[in-house]
Protein backbone atom coordinates (compact mmCIF):
# COMPACT_ATOMS: atom_id res chain seq x y z
CA UNK A 1 0.00 0.00 0.00
CA UNK A 2 2.87 2.38 0.80
CA UNK A 3 4.32 1.78 -2.67
CA UNK A 4 0.98 2.66 -4.26
CA UNK A 5 0.75 5.89 -2.25
CA UNK A 6 4.33 6.80 -3.17
CA UNK A 7 3.69 6.33 -6.89
CA UNK A 8 0.32 8.08 -6.93
CA UNK A 9 1.74 10.97 -4.92
CA UNK A 10 4.55 11.45 -7.42
CA UNK A 11 2.11 11.27 -10.32
CA UNK A 12 -0.09 13.91 -8.72
CA UNK A 13 2.90 16.28 -8.75
CA UNK A 14 3.76 15.50 -12.38
CA UNK A 15 3.01 18.21 -14.91
CA UNK A 16 1.71 17.28 -18.34
CA UNK A 17 4.86 18.51 -20.07
CA UNK A 18 7.13 16.37 -17.92
CA UNK A 19 4.88 13.35 -18.39
CA UNK A 20 5.16 13.79 -22.13
CA UNK A 21 8.86 12.92 -22.19
CA UNK A 22 9.50 9.82 -20.12
CA UNK A 23 13.13 9.54 -21.18
CA UNK A 24 14.52 7.84 -18.09
CA UNK A 25 14.53 4.49 -19.90
CA UNK A 26 16.54 5.77 -22.87
CA UNK A 27 20.27 5.37 -22.95
CA UNK A 28 21.96 8.67 -23.78
CA UNK A 29 21.23 12.34 -24.38
CA UNK A 30 21.16 11.88 -28.15
CA UNK A 31 18.24 9.47 -27.84
CA UNK A 32 16.44 11.89 -25.52
CA UNK A 33 16.99 14.84 -27.86
CA UNK A 34 15.75 12.80 -30.80
CA UNK A 35 12.64 11.78 -28.86
CA UNK A 36 11.85 15.37 -27.95
CA UNK A 37 12.33 16.60 -31.52
CA UNK A 38 10.09 13.88 -32.99
CA UNK A 39 7.50 14.52 -30.27
CA UNK A 40 7.41 18.21 -31.18
CA UNK A 41 7.15 17.40 -34.89
CA UNK A 42 4.28 14.98 -34.30
CA UNK A 43 2.46 17.36 -31.96
CA UNK A 44 2.63 20.18 -34.51
CA UNK A 45 2.05 18.26 -37.75
CA UNK A 46 0.10 15.07 -36.94
CA UNK A 47 -1.87 15.51 -33.71
CA UNK A 48 -4.05 18.38 -35.03
CA UNK A 49 -5.41 16.03 -37.72
CA UNK A 50 -5.90 12.92 -35.56
CA UNK A 51 -9.59 13.35 -34.77
CA UNK A 52 -10.54 14.13 -38.38
CA UNK A 53 -8.46 11.20 -39.66
CA UNK A 54 -10.43 8.88 -37.40
CA UNK A 55 -13.78 10.44 -38.30
CA UNK A 56 -13.29 10.54 -42.09
CA UNK A 57 -11.15 7.40 -42.44
CA UNK A 58 -8.73 9.40 -44.61
CA UNK A 59 -5.40 11.11 -44.09
CA UNK A 60 -5.67 14.89 -44.62
CA UNK A 61 -5.83 15.93 -48.26
CA UNK A 62 -4.47 19.44 -47.69
CA UNK A 63 -1.30 18.24 -45.94
CA UNK A 64 1.14 15.66 -47.31
CA UNK A 65 2.15 13.90 -44.10
CA UNK A 66 4.33 11.44 -46.02
CA UNK A 67 6.45 14.27 -47.45
CA UNK A 68 6.57 16.10 -44.12
CA UNK A 69 7.87 12.97 -42.39
CA UNK A 70 10.34 12.45 -45.22
CA UNK A 71 11.62 16.01 -44.91
CA UNK A 72 12.10 15.34 -41.18
CA UNK A 73 14.16 12.21 -42.06
CA UNK A 74 11.78 9.79 -40.35
CA UNK A 75 11.31 7.24 -43.14
CA UNK A 76 14.86 5.99 -43.50
CA UNK A 77 16.07 5.99 -39.91
CA UNK A 78 17.86 2.64 -40.24
CA UNK A 79 18.58 2.93 -43.98
CA UNK A 80 22.09 3.73 -45.25
CA UNK A 81 23.03 7.37 -45.76
CA UNK A 82 23.85 6.77 -49.43
CA UNK A 83 20.13 6.22 -50.07
CA UNK A 84 19.10 9.30 -48.11
CA UNK A 85 18.67 7.48 -44.80
CA UNK A 86 20.13 8.32 -41.41
CA UNK A 87 22.02 5.08 -40.80
CA UNK A 88 20.88 4.98 -37.17
CA UNK A 89 19.80 2.08 -34.99
CA UNK A 90 16.53 0.52 -33.93
CA UNK A 91 16.30 2.48 -30.68
CA UNK A 92 15.78 5.57 -32.84
CA UNK A 93 13.25 3.79 -35.04
CA UNK A 94 11.26 2.68 -31.98
CA UNK A 95 11.33 6.23 -30.64
CA UNK A 96 9.90 7.58 -33.89
CA UNK A 97 7.22 4.89 -33.98
CA UNK A 98 6.23 5.70 -30.39
CA UNK A 99 5.96 9.45 -30.85
CA UNK A 100 4.09 9.29 -34.18
CA UNK A 101 1.64 6.77 -32.71
CA UNK A 102 1.21 8.97 -29.67
CA UNK A 103 -0.05 11.73 -31.97
CA UNK A 104 -2.18 9.32 -34.06
CA UNK A 105 -2.28 5.54 -33.90
CA UNK A 106 -3.54 5.45 -37.49
CA UNK A 107 -0.66 7.51 -38.84
CA UNK A 108 1.71 5.43 -36.72
CA UNK A 109 0.48 2.19 -38.29
CA UNK A 110 0.80 3.57 -41.82
CA UNK A 111 4.24 4.95 -40.98
CA UNK A 112 5.27 1.54 -39.65
CA UNK A 113 4.13 -0.23 -42.81
CA UNK A 114 6.03 2.27 -44.95
CA UNK A 115 9.28 2.76 -43.03
CA UNK A 116 9.49 -0.60 -41.31
CA UNK A 117 7.78 -3.26 -43.42
CA UNK A 118 8.67 -1.84 -46.85
CA UNK A 119 11.85 0.26 -46.56
CA UNK A 120 13.36 -1.89 -43.83
CA UNK A 121 12.63 -5.04 -45.85
CA UNK A 122 14.42 -3.60 -48.88
CA UNK A 123 17.32 -2.38 -46.75
CA UNK A 124 17.78 -5.71 -44.96
CA UNK A 125 17.87 -7.61 -48.24
CA UNK A 126 20.62 -5.31 -49.44
CA UNK A 127 22.61 -5.34 -46.20
CA UNK A 128 22.22 -8.82 -44.69
CA UNK A 129 21.64 -10.88 -47.81
CA UNK A 130 24.24 -8.84 -49.69
CA UNK A 131 21.97 -8.64 -52.71
CA UNK A 132 21.62 -5.03 -53.71
CA UNK A 133 18.51 -4.42 -55.80
CA UNK A 134 19.39 -5.64 -59.23
CA UNK A 135 19.44 -2.33 -61.08
CA UNK A 136 19.76 1.42 -60.61
CA UNK A 137 15.99 1.88 -60.83
CA UNK A 138 15.53 0.03 -57.53
CA UNK A 139 18.02 2.34 -55.82
CA UNK A 140 15.92 5.24 -57.10
CA UNK A 141 12.80 3.54 -55.69
CA UNK A 142 14.48 3.30 -52.29
CA UNK A 143 15.41 6.98 -52.34
CA UNK A 144 11.85 8.01 -53.28
CA UNK A 145 10.46 5.95 -50.41
CA UNK A 146 12.87 7.50 -47.92
CA UNK A 147 12.10 11.04 -49.09
CA UNK A 148 8.35 10.47 -48.78
CA UNK A 149 7.80 11.07 -52.49
CA UNK A 150 6.53 7.49 -52.73
CA UNK A 151 4.50 5.48 -50.21
CA UNK A 152 5.45 1.86 -49.52
CA UNK A 153 3.60 -1.28 -48.46
CA UNK A 154 4.15 -4.99 -47.93
CA UNK A 155 1.73 -7.76 -48.94
CA UNK A 156 1.84 -11.35 -47.70
CA UNK A 157 -1.63 -12.32 -46.47
CA UNK A 158 -4.40 -13.50 -48.78
CA UNK A 159 -8.15 -14.03 -48.33
CA UNK A 160 -7.46 -17.70 -47.48
CA UNK A 161 -3.85 -17.46 -46.28
CA UNK A 162 -3.47 -15.43 -43.11
CA UNK A 163 -1.37 -16.97 -40.35
CA UNK A 164 -0.58 -19.86 -42.71
CA UNK A 165 1.13 -17.49 -45.11
CA UNK A 166 3.06 -20.27 -46.88
CA UNK A 167 -0.25 -21.61 -48.21
CA UNK A 168 -0.60 -18.52 -50.43
CA UNK A 169 -2.12 -19.02 -53.88
CA UNK A 170 -0.91 -15.87 -55.62
CA UNK A 171 1.13 -17.29 -58.49
CA UNK A 172 4.10 -15.97 -60.46
CA UNK A 173 4.70 -17.84 -63.74
CA UNK A 174 7.98 -17.52 -65.59
CA UNK A 175 7.84 -15.45 -68.76
CA UNK A 176 10.38 -13.92 -71.10
CA UNK A 177 12.26 -11.27 -69.16
CA UNK A 178 10.24 -11.69 -65.99
CA UNK A 179 7.13 -13.17 -64.40
CA UNK A 180 3.35 -13.04 -64.80
CA UNK A 181 1.51 -12.60 -61.49
CA UNK A 182 -2.08 -13.73 -60.91
CA UNK A 183 -3.96 -13.74 -57.63
CA UNK A 184 -4.98 -11.58 -54.69
CA UNK A 185 -3.47 -10.17 -51.51
CA UNK A 186 -5.51 -9.08 -48.50
CA UNK A 187 -5.17 -6.71 -45.52
CA UNK A 188 -2.50 -4.58 -47.19
CA UNK A 189 -1.81 -1.50 -45.08
CA UNK A 190 -1.14 1.52 -47.36
CA UNK A 191 -2.36 -0.57 -50.31
CA UNK A 192 -4.71 2.10 -51.73
CA UNK A 193 -2.00 4.79 -51.78
CA UNK A 194 1.26 2.86 -52.20
CA UNK A 195 3.46 3.45 -55.24
CA UNK A 196 5.90 0.67 -54.27
CA UNK A 197 4.94 -2.66 -52.71
CA UNK A 198 6.90 -5.72 -51.61
CA UNK A 199 4.71 -8.65 -52.67
CA UNK A 200 5.22 -12.38 -52.10
CA UNK A 201 4.02 -14.94 -54.65
CA UNK A 202 4.52 -18.63 -55.48
CA UNK A 203 6.96 -19.30 -58.31
CA UNK A 204 6.72 -23.06 -57.67
CA UNK A 205 3.35 -24.21 -56.34
CA UNK A 206 4.71 -27.67 -55.43
CA UNK A 207 7.74 -26.49 -53.46
CA UNK A 208 5.82 -25.18 -50.44
CA UNK A 209 7.99 -22.67 -48.52
CA UNK A 210 10.85 -23.02 -51.01
CA UNK A 211 8.62 -21.93 -53.87
CA UNK A 212 7.94 -18.37 -52.68
CA UNK A 213 9.61 -15.34 -54.25
CA UNK A 214 9.54 -11.67 -53.21
CA UNK A 215 8.83 -9.02 -55.85
CA UNK A 216 8.92 -5.24 -55.99
CA UNK A 217 5.61 -4.13 -57.48
CA UNK A 218 5.08 -0.62 -58.81
CA UNK A 219 1.68 1.02 -58.86
CA UNK A 220 1.56 1.65 -62.61
CA UNK A 221 2.33 -1.94 -63.68
CA UNK A 222 -0.37 -3.18 -66.11
CA UNK A 223 -2.52 -5.88 -64.55
CA UNK A 224 -2.10 -4.59 -61.00
CA UNK A 225 -5.02 -2.89 -59.25
CA UNK A 226 -6.45 -2.31 -55.79
CA UNK A 227 -9.94 -3.26 -54.67
CA UNK A 228 -12.18 -1.06 -52.54
CA UNK A 229 -10.63 0.44 -49.43
CA UNK A 230 -11.79 -1.35 -46.26
CA UNK A 231 -13.96 0.46 -43.70
CA UNK A 232 -12.29 -0.73 -40.49
CA UNK A 233 -13.44 -0.61 -36.87
CA UNK A 234 -10.16 0.89 -35.66
CA UNK A 235 -6.97 2.43 -37.03
CA UNK A 236 -9.19 4.44 -39.33
CA UNK A 237 -7.34 6.55 -41.87
CA UNK A 238 -4.63 3.92 -42.13
CA UNK A 239 -5.63 2.80 -45.61
CA UNK A 240 -6.14 -0.95 -46.05
CA UNK A 241 -7.34 -2.88 -49.08
CA UNK A 242 -7.13 -6.00 -51.22
CA UNK A 243 -4.58 -6.16 -54.05
CA UNK A 244 -5.51 -7.75 -57.37
CA UNK A 245 -3.08 -9.19 -59.93
CA UNK A 246 -4.47 -10.09 -63.35
CA UNK A 247 -1.66 -11.17 -65.70
CA UNK A 248 0.61 -8.53 -64.19
CA UNK A 249 4.07 -8.61 -65.79
CA UNK A 250 6.98 -8.07 -63.37
CA UNK A 251 10.49 -7.77 -64.89
CA UNK A 252 13.41 -9.84 -63.62
CA UNK A 253 15.07 -6.79 -62.04
CA UNK A 254 12.10 -6.44 -59.70
CA UNK A 255 12.79 -9.76 -58.00
CA UNK A 256 13.78 -8.99 -54.41
CA UNK A 257 16.57 -11.38 -53.54
CA UNK A 258 16.44 -14.62 -55.53
CA UNK A 259 13.73 -16.84 -56.96
CA UNK A 260 12.49 -19.30 -54.35
CA UNK A 261 14.13 -17.37 -51.50
CA UNK A 262 11.07 -15.32 -50.55
CA UNK A 263 10.63 -16.93 -47.13
CA UNK A 264 14.26 -16.18 -46.36
CA UNK A 265 13.67 -12.55 -47.32
CA UNK A 266 10.47 -12.51 -45.26
CA UNK A 267 12.02 -14.00 -42.14
CA UNK A 268 15.21 -11.91 -42.36
CA UNK A 269 13.26 -8.82 -41.35
CA UNK A 270 10.45 -10.28 -39.26
CA UNK A 271 12.08 -9.94 -35.84
CA UNK A 272 13.14 -6.33 -36.35
CA UNK A 273 9.75 -5.46 -37.84
CA UNK A 274 8.00 -6.78 -34.73
CA UNK A 275 10.33 -4.78 -32.52
CA UNK A 276 9.70 -1.47 -34.28
CA UNK A 277 5.94 -2.00 -34.46
CA UNK A 278 5.96 -2.49 -30.66
CA UNK A 279 6.68 1.23 -30.42
CA UNK A 280 3.11 1.88 -31.60
CA UNK A 281 1.38 0.63 -28.43
CA UNK A 282 3.87 2.63 -26.34
CA UNK A 283 2.71 5.80 -28.06
CA UNK A 284 -0.93 4.89 -27.52
CA UNK A 285 -0.33 4.34 -23.80
CA UNK A 286 1.43 7.70 -23.54
CA UNK A 287 -1.48 9.34 -25.40
CA UNK A 288 -3.86 7.90 -22.80
CA UNK A 289 -1.84 9.39 -19.96
CA UNK A 290 -1.65 12.71 -21.81
CA UNK A 291 -5.45 12.86 -21.60
CA UNK A 292 -6.01 11.32 -18.18
CA UNK A 293 -3.47 13.24 -16.06
CA UNK A 294 -4.86 16.75 -16.66
CA UNK A 295 -8.45 15.46 -16.65
CA UNK A 296 -8.31 13.90 -13.19
CA UNK A 297 -6.81 17.13 -11.82
CA UNK A 298 -9.52 19.33 -13.34
CA UNK A 299 -12.64 17.15 -13.00
CA UNK A 300 -14.21 17.60 -9.56
CA UNK A 301 -16.70 15.47 -7.67
CA UNK A 302 -17.67 15.76 -4.00
CA UNK A 303 -15.84 19.07 -3.85
CA UNK A 304 -12.38 17.93 -4.94
CA UNK A 305 -10.50 16.70 -8.05
CA UNK A 306 -11.20 13.06 -8.81
CA UNK A 307 -7.46 12.47 -8.96
CA UNK A 308 -7.40 12.74 -5.17
CA UNK A 309 -9.53 9.63 -4.81
CA UNK A 310 -7.62 6.40 -4.24
CA UNK A 311 -9.73 4.52 -6.81
CA UNK A 312 -8.60 6.86 -9.60
CA UNK A 313 -5.04 6.97 -8.26
CA UNK A 314 -4.88 3.19 -8.49
CA UNK A 315 -5.93 3.27 -12.14
CA UNK A 316 -3.37 5.97 -12.98
CA UNK A 317 -0.67 4.02 -11.16
CA UNK A 318 -1.51 0.90 -13.17
CA UNK A 319 -1.46 2.88 -16.43
CA UNK A 320 1.90 4.45 -15.68
CA UNK A 321 3.48 1.18 -14.57
CA UNK A 322 2.21 -0.64 -17.66
CA UNK A 323 3.69 2.02 -19.92
CA UNK A 324 7.07 2.16 -18.21
CA UNK A 325 7.49 -1.60 -17.92
CA UNK A 326 6.61 -2.00 -21.60
CA UNK A 327 9.03 0.80 -22.51
CA UNK A 328 11.78 -0.90 -20.56
CA UNK A 329 11.23 -4.16 -22.44
CA UNK A 330 11.01 -2.55 -25.88
CA UNK A 331 14.06 -0.33 -25.56
CA UNK A 332 16.22 -2.98 -23.92
CA UNK A 333 15.48 -5.34 -26.83
CA UNK A 334 16.16 -2.49 -29.28
CA UNK A 335 19.53 -1.91 -27.61
CA UNK A 336 20.39 -5.59 -28.00
CA UNK A 337 19.39 -5.52 -31.68
CA UNK A 338 21.60 -2.48 -32.24
CA UNK A 339 24.43 -4.51 -30.69
CA UNK A 340 23.79 -7.36 -33.13
CA UNK A 341 21.93 -9.57 -30.65
CA UNK A 342 18.54 -10.35 -32.22
CA UNK A 343 16.47 -12.73 -30.08
CA UNK A 344 13.31 -13.86 -31.94
CA UNK A 345 11.52 -14.68 -28.67
CA UNK A 346 12.04 -11.20 -27.28
CA UNK A 347 11.20 -9.47 -30.56
CA UNK A 348 7.89 -11.34 -30.53
CA UNK A 349 7.51 -10.81 -26.80
CA UNK A 350 7.77 -7.02 -26.92
CA UNK A 351 4.91 -6.57 -29.36
CA UNK A 352 2.75 -9.06 -27.43
CA UNK A 353 3.48 -7.34 -24.13
CA UNK A 354 3.09 -3.76 -25.37
CA UNK A 355 -0.09 -4.43 -27.36
CA UNK A 356 -1.86 -6.21 -24.51
CA UNK A 357 -0.83 -3.53 -22.02
CA UNK A 358 -2.00 -0.78 -24.38
CA UNK A 359 -5.45 -2.36 -24.60
CA UNK A 360 -5.75 -2.39 -20.82
CA UNK A 361 -4.37 1.14 -20.43
CA UNK A 362 -6.87 2.50 -22.95
CA UNK A 363 -9.71 0.82 -21.05
CA UNK A 364 -8.48 2.39 -17.83
CA UNK A 365 -8.33 5.79 -19.55
CA UNK A 366 -11.95 5.48 -20.66
CA UNK A 367 -12.98 4.61 -17.11
CA UNK A 368 -11.05 7.54 -15.64
CA UNK A 369 -13.00 9.89 -17.91
CA UNK A 370 -16.33 8.28 -17.04
CA UNK A 371 -19.04 9.13 -19.57
CA UNK A 372 -16.70 11.50 -21.40
CA UNK A 373 -14.46 8.56 -22.21
CA UNK A 374 -17.27 7.10 -24.29
CA UNK A 375 -17.79 10.08 -26.61
CA UNK A 376 -15.70 11.03 -29.60
CA UNK A 377 -14.93 14.53 -28.34
CA UNK A 378 -12.20 12.81 -26.33
CA UNK A 379 -9.50 10.65 -27.96
CA UNK A 380 -9.68 7.74 -25.52
CA UNK A 381 -12.14 5.83 -27.71
CA UNK A 382 -9.86 5.73 -30.72
CA UNK A 383 -6.95 4.79 -28.44
CA UNK A 384 -8.95 1.75 -27.34
CA UNK A 385 -9.95 0.57 -30.82
CA UNK A 386 -6.49 -0.36 -32.02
Amino acid sequence: MQKLFALTSSLSRTTLSSAAFSTSLLFDNTHKQFKESVAQFAEENIAPHAAEIDRSNYLPKDVNLWKLMGDFNLHGITAPEEYGGLGLGYIYHCIAMEEISRASGSVGLSYGAHSNLCINQLEIVQRILLIIANCLCNVIIMMKLISGEHVGALAMSEPNAGSDVVSMKCKADRAKGGYILNGNKMWCTNGPVAETLVVYAKTDMAAHSKGITAFIIEKDMPGFSTAQKLDKLGMRGSDTCELVFESCFVPDENVLGQEGKGVYVMMSGLDLERLVLAGGPLGIMQACLDVVLPYVKQREQFGRPIGEFQFIQGKVADMYTSLQSSRSYVYSVARDCDSGIVNPKDCAGVILCAAERATQVALQAIQCLGGNGYVNEYPTGRCQII
